[in-house]
């Protein structure tokens, strides 16, 4: 099932709902205009594979466009717009993408990447007006009504950060059929027996739609028809109070998320009637015990888990009855079979940590114009046993633990910041002579970034630096990937062949911070 499914069923029913402003999509709008921006991008001469750019706040036309991209064999790039201009250029360019589409709520950040992405065929703007584009209103009004003879489903092909630097295209296998076609998503048979989402549902979105889960799941209710409520970006009491006043009966966050909601005053949480909900999955990040077991104290045993990644290489899942008789899991497979591995490939038993590998049929998706990472992703023996670097074990009954994240990865507010693009940044500063960016332990957001800085010669070590460094960074990339600190050392720990041995960094920093 797709949204025209429903447009037919229901025209009038709310597709989407935005929870600030009230401003509704229906079912017959999201179908109409997905039909006419896919013949519009059909007789603009794309075709399927081809790739298009999305640079938006969250907004309604997110997801027009979305399954324009969708019904028309189209790949669709979101792109986090708290990126800097030259960070969204590089992912433009990277994906070849033709066509962007962007959000007068961010013209600033659309106007300044227009000299930046001269390889861009068409810019549109809607919402507002954007210097350097075109009226997406207006496209849309020119474009015919008639949907495509054809509509080979198309697919999103999202970027997360790599550990150069450089931000990784995941390019998710796509099967090759019709977007109406049952078989046409995996995730949303999924979200209808597992999670049990269906038709009735008001799903609640808080988090920013560039995110995998955010989008995906998004566009899963709609295939199965329900609505979706959408924050203009997060607040911990306006969840609680849009919670009651759209009498949402399911959400996803992150949590962070839990962690905000938890620190309201005992008389705010109370505020609100949150009876209505019935399911809250929280993933992205790795959720402390007793976090998890004070949400399902207030909010009851209705608080499941997933864990996966934008690679869409498997899934686990795990409910709130089987999770307090094992806390810590994060489930048992839902797609794919889970391997534990050692660093030869050699597979572990029960108990023993190791490298988190899914089992699939086929490759499951590929890292765009990157095929040394892929292949890095594979398994030694089994090329379609593939990993993201997690590290884990399983125990008897086949439950996933996870030990540790990705190699040095920072984990914000469920949020990937990779320390090698940081540290690239503050490497050339003439003030320092050697820097390591580490994630530290953070109560609210899980962690936090903190550079350590070896000083350069002469140069004195102090607050003024500190400010002087952040600085830099925030003025240079995306401000969520700055310090929040920095501390100065007087010789940063290295081999003699010069690597460095950055877990000795992390064991100084154990302790929690901000507690």
């Amino acid at each position: 099932m797709y949204p025209g499914t429903f447009a037919a069923l229901t025209p009038g029913k709310p597709a989407v709902v935005m929870a600030g402003s009230g401003e509704t999509l229906t079912y017959a709008e999201l179908d109409r205009n997905s039909a006419r921006l896919a013949r519009m991008l059909h007789d603009s001469g794309l075709r399927q594979g081809d790739v298009i750019a999305l640079l938006s706040d969250n907004t309604p036309a997110f997801f027009e466009i979305y399954w324009a991209a969708l019904r028309s064999g189209l790949y669709v790039t979101a792109i986090n717009r708290h990126l800097a201009p030259e960070e969204v250029a590089y992912i433009v360019a990277d994906s070849g993408s033709k066509v962007l589409f962007a959000s007068a709520g961010v013209h600033e950040l659309a106007e300044a990447l227009v000299p930046l992405t001269p390889e861009l065929g068409a810019r549109y703007a809607f919402g507002g007006t954007i210097a350097g584009h075109e009226s997406y209103v207006d496209a849309l009004a020119a474009a015919s009504a008639e949907p495509l003879a054809e509509q080979p489903l198309g697919g999103p092909m999202l970027y997360s950060s790599g550990t150069t630097g450089r931000p990784k295209g995941v390019r998710v296998t796509v099967p090759k059929v019709q977007v109406d076609d049952p078989a046409a998503d995996v995730l949303v048979p999924f979200l209808k027996h597992v999670i049990g989402l269906g038709q009735d549902d008001a799903y609640l979105v808080p988090a920013p739609l560039y995110h995998a889960a955010p989008l995906r799941w998004a566009a899963g209710v709609h295939a199965l028809g329900g609505t979706v409520v959408v924050m203009e970006k997060f607040d911990a009491e306006r969840t609680l109070e849009t919670i009651e006043r759209y009498h949402v009966t399911a959400t996803q966050v992150v949590p962070t998320m839990f962690v905000r909601m938890l620190k309201l005053p005992a008389d705010v949480r109370q505020r609100y009637d949150l009876s209505s909900l019935r399911v809250a999955v929280h993933a992205a990040a790795p959720c402390p015990v007793e976090v998890k077991r004070a949400m399902m104290d207030w909010w009851g045993e209705i608080v499941h888990e997933y864990y996966g990644a934008t690679e869409g290489y498997g899934l686990t899942v795990v409910g709130p009855e089987e999770w307090k008789s094992k806390p810590g899991t994060v489930g048992r497979s839902a797609l794919g079979t889970v391997r534990v591995c050692a660093e030869d490939g050699a597979e572990l038993p029960p108990g023993e940590i190791g490298l988190v590998y899914f089992e699939r049929e086929v490759l499951p998706f590929e890292y765009h114009n990157d095929p040394e990472r892929t292949r890095a992703a594979q398994h030694p023996l089994h090329p379609n046993w593939t990993t993201v670097g997690d590290v884990g074990y399983l125990d008897n009954d086949g439950y996933l633990f996870l030990t540790d994240r990705k190699s040095f990865m920072i984990v914000s507010g469920g949020v990937n910041i990779y320390p090698q693009e940081v540290e690239n940044v503050l490497t050339p500063h003439p003030k320092v002579f050697d820097v390591a960016v580490i994630g530290v332990p953070d109560a609210e957001m899980g962690e936090q970034v903190k550079a350590v800085v070896q000083a350069a010669p002469g140069v004195v070590p102090g607050p003024d630096l500190e400010r002087e460094l952040i600085d830099y960074v925030r003025a240079r990339i995306a401000h969520y990937k700055a310090p929040r600190s920095v501390d100065f050392i007087t010789e940063l720990p290295r081999t003699p062949t010069g690597k460095l041995v950055k877990h000795q960094l992390r064991a100084r920093y154990a302790a929690p911070a901000n507690v």
